[in-house]
């Protein structure tokens, strides 16, 4: 769990990366802007943090912001209720993000936090790129040395459903 003062700083640190990115918050965004660290205690190396534009039942919009070096954990996006998982597309708007996904594996630029890892076919995003992950596959990414600004365009979005291949992490 954040307390306080950490949670005000890497909420101060992503804030800092929008505008970097040319990111236009709204206020209420801004004030909304959600920290996920799994509950691990590790938020400087393994998490992010979100701004959610839009979330129907048939489509979604956000903007990720990672910290330096900060790594958003394995995951896949279930089938649920006979409904196909999350479709994702990712584009780069600041930094460079080394996105990996289930696939021949590949040179690694990065080393994943832990060894919950097992997805290690690498893609380089920067600013412009773009990579679709289909449903149902195991991906994770982790931000350069300057953090990253990701935009994020999917189906309808129900993170509580998640799988993550660390044990310990929660989405709460």
């Amino acid at each position: 769990m954040l307390n306080k003062e950490k949670f005000e700083r890497v909420k101060n640190q992503a804030l800092a990366l929008f505008k970097k990115a040319n990111v236009v918050l709204t206020e209420a965004e801004k004030e909304n802007l959600e920290i996920v660290d799994g509950n691990l205690g590790k938020i400087d190396e393994i998490g992010l943090e979100i701004v959610t534009y839009v979330n129907t039942d048939r489509y979604c919009a956000k903007e990720m912001a990672l910290l330096p070096h900060q790594t958003c954990p394995e995951h896949k996006h279930p089938d649920r209720n006979g409904q196909s998982g999350k479709e994702e597309t990712f584009r780069c708007r600041y930094g460079r993000v080394y996105l990996f996904v289930e696939g021949e594996r590949t040179i690694r630029h990065v080393d994943p936090p832990n060894e919950y890892f097992t997805a290690f076919h690498e893609i380089i995003l920067d600013p412009g790129d773009q990579h679709t992950i289909p449903p149902n596959t195991l991906h994770w990414f982790k931000a350069g040395k300057t953090g990253a600004v990701i935009s994020e365009f999917s189906s309808h979005s129900d993170d509580a459903f998640d799988i993550f291949t660390d044990p310990n992490f929660k989405r709460v």
